[in-house]
């Protein structure tokens, strides 16, 4: 297997220029279980140094130069295979790439195949002008077992990062590329040379990349995501298909984007139309309500709900039920936009409003429409006027649920992916 190493550094002009245009740091930002594992030169792995010990990313003069630099950062979208090994700078609504490379150093093939490969990102829930990812990589047989590395991505304006549902992948040379589970920033993604069992051969032949994506948010005091679904389906989205008689289920998400506690937010929904709010239809989803709590008032869509408190990168979920009714439905496609917004008031933001919208898209056509159909035009957002002050009543007749506990508040960005799914 020592030609495999030889034959890759001296075939490719390209893998020299690959190391050649990493940024020029001191490797200070990686670490691993064994605190401090040594380095190794091509020439070294050639000679036998590493012997019959499985370890990763450990070769000093490899296809990404220092391969203890091996987590990386760059602009989405761009073809240079060029990565900033320890610094990126962003900017506000950008979306970046981050790469995790993954290299069994061992030259012996599948005679020294590494056990229990898996990949994991941590990413930042503060808000702060520099946000520092976190790469883990382990394996349940190498020495080391846990291996890590960082980039930090810098704006002079504070601002925080979004995981990119969906953009996780893994890239090698018998696979190609494959898709990786969200859970690589929460538990961990398993990886693999010919399949995702965890299993990887030693050598350049079976290294692999594993990517993901974040977005960059300047920071402001709260995240307000607005989605929609059929009644009786699993999957939403932001814009459904009904027709006159059906309902539809909203959900509101909130998320707590500053660095302190804030307390009573108020939910809103403002409803199109055409869309009729279905009495004893609203659910709060929470930490403390983790089945969900029945929000008895019915004023979400008047004067709106208090959801309580929340910590630093606390959530919450507001659910309730609308039906589509025929009151003014123009002949043709109607697009019927439903908004809700968020009241944040703390030290630092002073009833800040945030809004999101979802569609719900009703065709008409009967026997009172015109040959032509006229579509009507998109509206616009409603004007909710001043901030809600109403505090809803929630006593124990309106609990579905026991409570799980004061102290349970989100406050990791884990819990927050984790709960989306429980609440399918």
């Amino acid at each position: 297997m020592n030609k495999i190493y030889k034959s890759v550094l001296s075939a490719s002009a390209a893998v020299a220029i690959i190391g050649a245009s990493l940024t020029p740091v001191l490797v200070n930002a990686w670490g691993d279980s064994n605190n401090g594992r040594p380095s190794y030169t091509i020439a070294e792995v050639n000679e036998g140094k590493i012997d019959d010990i499985i370890t990763f990313n450990s070769i000093s003069d490899g296809k990404i130069g220092d391969e203890k630099n091996f987590v990386g950062a760059k602009v989405a979208g761009t073809t240079a295979d060029t990565w900033n090994a320890n610094t990126i700078d962003v900017q506000d609504g950008g979306t970046y790439t981050i790469r995790l490379y993954v290299h069994n150093n061992n030259p012996f093939g599948t005679d020294m195949i590494a056990t229990g490969v898996k990949a994991t990102f941590s990413i930042p829930t503060t808000v702060s002008n520099s946000q520092t990812i976190v790469g883990y990589l382990d394996s349940s047989n190498a020495t080391p077992n846990r291996y890590w590395d960082e980039v930090t991505l810098k704006m002079s304006d504070d601002f925080y990062l979004e995981y990119q549902k969906g953009s996780a992948q893994y890239t090698n040379a018998k696979m190609g590329t494959v898709s990786l589970p969200d859970e690589l920033v929460v538990s961990g993604a398993t990886l693999g040379y010919d399949k995702l069992d965890g299993n990887i051969p030693g050598c350049y032949g079976y290294d692999g990349v594993v990517t993901m994506n974040v977005k960059v948010h300047k920071s402001v005091a709260a995240k307000v995501a607005k989605q929609v679904r059929i009644k009786g389906t699993k999957t939403w989205s932001e814009s459904v298909e009904a027709k006159v008689g059906d309902e539809v289920e909203y959900q509101i998400e909130y998320v707590n984007l500053l660095s302190e506690t804030v307390n009573d937010v108020m939910i809103r929904d403002v409803l199109p139309t055409n869309v009729e709010y279905v009495k004893d239809s609203t659910y709060l989803y929470n930490a403390n309500y983790q089945s969900g709590v029945l929000l008895a008032d019915n004023t979400l869509t008047t004067t709106g709900i208090n959801i309580g408190s929340y910590l630093a990168k606390g959530n919450a979920y507001v659910r309730f039920t609308g039906k589509v009714v025929d009151n003014t439905l123009a002949c043709g496609n109607n697009q019927l936009v439903n908004w809700a917004q968020a009241t944040v008031s703390s030290s630092t933001a002073k009833n800040m409003v945030y809004k999101d919208d979802a569609s719900v898209m009703v065709a008409k056509d009967d026997e009172t429409c015109d040959v032509e159909p006229t579509p009507t035009p998109t509206p616009t957002p409603d004007n909710p006027g001043s901030t809600p002050t109403t505090i809803v009543a929630t006593g124990p007749e309106t609990i579905v649920t026991g409570a799980i506990g004061a102290g349970a508040t989100v406050t990791s960005l884990g819990y927050f992916i984790a709960s989306r799914k429980k609440l399918m």
